[in-house]
């Protein structure tokens, strides 16, 4: 058999290797000293901590779903939950999405909001409109007034970033596609919400997104603690990793595309340039904090509002009863967007519903990726130039793009049947 090295053992990685392995030689890499990447979580006396973000799946493709349960007993090993999120508005729990809740604002809110509604459903905005941008999408979708109230200061906190210069193909079929029409009457009957992928899920009965990581890891060949220093091609025209440390035929990239012109060391000015183009990419990272809660039946809870440095709480203790095992109370993940100052986040803990208690602290530098308008064209450049060398990128980091679980499982399935291809 051929072989195959897959650098980076996060979910993109251990899905990738599972589809090549009936026909390479599959081997991982992971610089860490876990696999799982983003989707990691660790015990922390007894309660799970979902180190970035609380990770749950679903899919609307049904041929991710297929491959998915095929490496897992649904009925036995995994809980079915329904989404139940919520936004805190003027220390108010109001329904998610907003748009269907607005009943639930001020009334001076709501009247402002549905006025401009009408006013756009009379112009047909909804219909006639094109946006080059996020932040022209979501006023030209949802009007000023709720651009104002939760669009905006929610999308600037956690992204972090000028939403005016965020091209609106990078989050495409991961917004909500509003007709005000529906709005409108969605607010009259009260239609819950039950399109989003999300709006129920499943998730391990044990041990979350690392349950999902160890059984896809089973029987694989991964080496942890693995720092990938170059990649070359030698005398024979075989990939070489560390200086002939490891020779391959074909390479799956996982990590982080940024590192990529300091490691690959291949003679071709094109490739070079647009290595080079992807290297000042911008992402943000998020500090993340397992806190003890008061019981409630939350999944999320999203902090629009700027009293809060923090952007949102994932219960993750609610999605199973097993990741409190070290508590008599629930658990759940405070996430801040950045760096942020361990004495700065437990000040802002006491600001929150739900009499935290912290339990644990985790800095991820890189969660979120950061689109422009430029970005998508530079890695699919650099797709083509890296692919002339059996070299392929796959994952949030790898292709700059923003991947949940089902996503990144989506992509590798692309990515495994272009190989099968070729």
């Amino acid at each position: 058999m051929k072989k195959a090295i897959v650098i980076g053992s996060g979910i993109s990685g251990l899905s990738i290797s599972a589809m090549l392995s009936d026909r390479y030689e599959v081997r991982i890499l992971e610089r860490s000293e876990k696999a799982g990447g983003l989707i990691k979580c660790d015990r922390i006396d007894g309660n799970l901590f979902h180190r970035v973000g609380g990770h749950v799946f679903n899919s609307k493709d049904q041929a991710v779903l297929d491959w998915f349960w095929k490496h897992f007993n649904r009925d036995e090993e995994f809980l079915k939950a329904i989404r139940n999120a919520k936004i805190l508005l003027g220390g108010k729990l109001i329904g998610y999405p907003l748009e269907n809740y607005l009943y639930q604002l001020p009334e001076h809110e709501t009247r402002a909001i549905v006025e401009e509604l009408i006013q756009m459903l009379v112009n047909e905005k909804d219909k006639t409109a094109h946006y080059d941008n996020f932040k022209d999408f979501l006023i030209g979708n949802f009007g000023e007034n709720l651009y104002r109230l939760y669009f905006g200061p929610y999308n600037s906190k956690i992204w972090h970033t000028d939403i005016g210069k965020v091209p609106l193909e990078w989050l495409d079929g991961k917004l909500p596609m509003p007709q005000i029409k529906e709005v409108i009457i969605s607010n009259i009957v009260k239609k819950e919400e039950s399109n989003m992928v999300h709006a129920s899920f499943y998730y391990p009965k044990v041990d979350g997104s690392q349950f999902i990581v160890d059984r896809l890891a089973k029987d694989q060949n991964i080496q942890l603690s693995f720092t990938v220093s170059n990649i070359a091609i030698d005398v024979n025209g075989l990939l070489s990793i560390n200086n002939n440390q490891i020779f391959t035929d074909i390479i799956v990239y996982c990590g982080d595309v940024r590192q990529l012109h300091n490691i690959v060391k291949i003679d071709d000015a094109e490739l070079k340039n647009a290595l080079e183009s992807v290297a000042d990419l911008p992402s943000n990272g998020t500090s993340n904090v397992l806190c003890e809660t008061d019981e409630n039946d939350i999944s999320w809870l999203y902090l629009p509002e700027d009293q809060f440095k923090a952007h949102r709480i994932i219960y993750t203790g609610n999605f199973s009863d097993t990741n409190n095992e070290g508590s008599n109370r629930k658990t759940c993940v405070v996430e801040f967007s950045g760096k942020q100052e361990q004495e700065i986040m437990l000040e802002e803990l006491k600001k929150l519903p739900g009499n935290l208690k912290p339990l644990a602290f985790n800095y991820e530098p890189n969660s979120y990726i950061i689109q422009h308008k430029e970005t998508r064209h530079k890695i699919v450049n650099l797709k083509q130039h890296l692919a002339k060398y059996n070299i392929y990128l796959l994952g949030r980091f790898a292709e700059w793009e923003y991947y949940n679980m089902d996503k990144a499982i989506e992509a590798a399935m692309d990515l495994n049947k272009k190989l099968s291809e070729s």
